[in-house]
């Protein structure tokens, strides 16, 4: 299983976090994929409190982290 935390406004029309089976997800685009969230929305994605890619793989007991860009004046 991988935890997976929504931030923000990716938390719109999804849960704030998902409890996913990681046999089906190699990386974290996978569940970007799964979740319907677009990579030009997230701004900052973490896998267990570290800076990562889209492209990075996810393994049993990941905690990843997605952020949108945050406005504001």
């Amino acid at each position: 299983m991988i935890e997976v935390r929504l931030f923000a406004g990716l938390r719109e029309g999804r849960q704030k976090i998902y409890q996913m089976d990681n046999t089906d997800i190699a990386c974290v685009q996978d569940v970007m994929d799964l979740l319907n969230i677009k990579r030009s929305e997230v701004n900052i994605l973490l896998i267990n409190g570290f800076h990562q890619k889209p492209e990075t793989e996810v393994k049993d007991g990941d905690v990843v982290s997605l952020f949108p860009a945050v406005g504001g004046g």
